[in-house]
């Protein structure tokens, strides 16, 4: 068990991917990580266009990244002061194990 790395995911408006892309890009450098589109579902329609509304989703871009856990507290400080009030959701899973197969 790898009690000492985490899953970072962040749900990212896709006016803000370029920006939050480069910020990772910047903190980031060493591990890496994915992105890719995701539909968001919420009861909550605010922020959201007529059309999200009549369809119950909203596109986002999903970012995930494996972060050491001593660098966890400095990236999330990182992305609170670059992006707050932005709207991007995350959360941060302990990573039980990881590899290349």
């Amino acid at each position: 068990m790898n009690v000492n790395e985490y899953l970072v995911t962040l749900n990212v408006p896709p006016s803000l991917e370029e920006a939050v892309v480069d910020c990772l890009l910047m903190v980031e450098s060493e591990h890496g990580f994915s992105s890719f589109p995701v539909s968001s579902h919420d009861h909550r329609n605010e922020g959201l266009s007529q059309a999200e509304q009549v369809t119950g989703r909203q596109r986002k871009v999903r970012i995930q990244m494996y972060v050491p856990e001593h660098e966890l507290a400095d990236l999330l400080a990182q992305l609170r002061e670059e992006f707050s009030g932005a709207g991007i959701n995350y959360w941060v899973l302990p990573v039980i194990e990881n590899g290349v197969i």
